[in-house]
């Protein structure tokens, strides 16, 4: 129910909600770098590391924000101050909420500006606009592209109206509408550009590059990359995921539908890279150039290969249809809070969610030009808004939801929304509790850059931490002993 006393919207079905948060975790991030620290950090070996780490981090916090968006029936505000109530909790844990759905709209203000790119290199494809015979060329066409505040402002501006327009037409008819052909759409034309990487002659190089088993090649700093990866890809502690759950309809479980979530996007990003790097190997290029393999090494690759344009137009529609899924969530939190505190329509609170975003997405467009020395302590408000957003926000957020959930709100209430058996329950109480909040806070030092984390050196001591967290825990609280013995 929502504040005014009706019966808050809900996905169609499971289906549309798995759409909707696989559009949501897949972004622009994972079309190039997963695929590209899969191969940097031993193909194979690398994979199944991601994927304990998706297990000992992402699903657990993504479990736990699905259960706090259906318990409480709400934005992050009204959902985490609902679900502490119920347990008698001090109503200041809602900052948590807050934090959450702060941190998704500052993300979307600078990311819009990303996207902007995609969708410019896609009318650049369309037109011939991307011509040249070196990277060297193609790096000045980026160049170029981002030091025109009039072009790069029209292409971000267009990505922020073509969000508030789906987003404006509601849960069922604007979002999972629009998820229902563009992730479909993403992955045939992943297919579609993987058909072509198996005749352009360097597909067998890229499936080596991707899945050899290289465990010597999996160092700390490949660790890292998985933990952090495992984190950040699934849209946690933004407000997009617990906003989406709480859409969520009662009969769907949040297990299965977390899992299936976790493999989709895993899935995605390792049929970009079977898309990508075959283009890059087949040219003799470097595939370990970041955001440049995109907009510089791709373009140049594509132009020299017989239907290139055809296929640079496919894989840029694609590479803006997932810039376009995942800013349609980030802002979708604030949207719900506005509908549901506000007594605003959903048109209006979409709109005019829309109208501040383009104010600070346009400062944000203006450090690649005209704002370009407007700094503080050495970084544009871009780069700030960055900063604080993953390497503060976002980790906070994750580690509070995780501790609010694993010690402070009664068991009881998880125990009845997961709706899993003992062993399962009792395997997400422990990960929640114990094993995230560790993965989380070597996410956050590492991001901080206080010291560079070595696994090989130090993980006794990791060990030792989590350990004696989990002695102290059984310690000070049985509700851990109970649900081992009764679920």
């Amino acid at each position: 129910m929502t504040s005014s006393g009706q019966p808050r919207t809900q996905w169609l079905g499971r289906w549309g909600f798995m759409l909707a948060a696989t559009g949501s975790a897949v972004g622009l991030g994972n079309i190039w770098k997963f695929p590209y620290i899969t191969g940097e950090f031993g193909g194979g070996a690398f994979v199944l590391v991601y994927l304990a780490c998706i297990f000992a981090v992402g699903v657990p916090v993504m479990m736990t924000e699905i259960a706090f968006g259906r318990r409480g029936q709400g934005s992050p505000v009204d959902a985490i101050r609902r679900v502490v109530n119920e347990s008698g909790r001090s109503s200041v844990w809602s900052l948590i909420g807050w934090m959450a759905m702060l941190c998704g709209f500052m993300v979307l203000s600078f990311y819009v500006v990303v996207a902007g790119w995609s969708f410019s290199y896609l009318w650049k494809m369309l037109t011939g606009g991307l011509s040249g015979s070196s990277v060297n060329d193609m790096a000045a066409v980026f160049g170029a592209n981002n030091a025109n505040p009039l072009n790069l402002g029209f292409w971000s501006t267009l990505v922020t109206l073509l969000t508030m327009l789906i987003v404006g037409k509601g849960v069922q008819k604007g979002i999972e509408r629009s998820v229902s052909w563009m992730m479909p759409g993403l992955v045939i034309m992943l297919v579609i550009l993987i058909g072509f990487g198996l005749f352009s002659g360097g597909f067998g190089a890229a499936v080596n590059f991707l899945f050899s088993f290289n465990a010597g090649s999996l160092s700390s700093e490949g660790l890292l990359a998985a933990l952090g990866h495992a984190f950040f890809t699934l849209s946690l502690a933004s407000g997009a995921i617990l906003t989406y759950g709480s859409y969520l309809p009662k009969g769907a479980s949040i297990g299965r539908t977390t899992v299936s979530v976790a493999v989709a996007d895993t899935v995605v990003a390792l049929m970009a890279g079977l898309a990508i790097f075959p283009v890059i190997f087949a040219n003799g290029m470097d595939p370990g150039e970041g955001p440049g393999l995109i907009f510089m090494s791709l373009p140049l690759a594509f132009q020299a290969m017989p239907l290139g344009t055809l296929f640079g137009i496919l894989f840029f529609l694609m590479l803006s249809m997932a810039a376009l899924t995942s800013a349609i969530s980030m802002v979708e939190a604030t949207v719900s809070w506005l509908c549901d505190n506000k007594g605003i329509s959903r048109p209006a609170a979409a709109w005019g969610t829309g109208i501040v975003l383009w104010l600070i997405s346009t400062l944000a467009m203006l450090s690649f030009n005209l704002g370009a020395d407007w700094t503080l302590a050495g970084k544009t408000f871009f780069d700030w808004l960055d900063y604080l957003t993953s390497r503060w926000m976002m980790p906070l957020g994750g580690l509070g939801m995780v501790v609010l959930a694993g010690f402070i709100l009664k068991s009881d209430t998880f125990r009845e929304e997961l709706g899993l058996a003992p062993l399962p329950y009792a395997l997400w109480l422990t990960m929640v509790r114990y094993v995230s909040p560790l993965g989380i806070v070597v996410i956050f030092v590492d991001a901080l850059g206080v010291y560079q984390v070595s696994f090989a050196a130090h993980w006794p001591w990791l060990l030792g931490i989590l350990v004696t967290m989990a002695a102290l825990g059984e310690s000070l609280s049985p509700r851990l002993r109970s649900a081992l013995r009764t679920g």
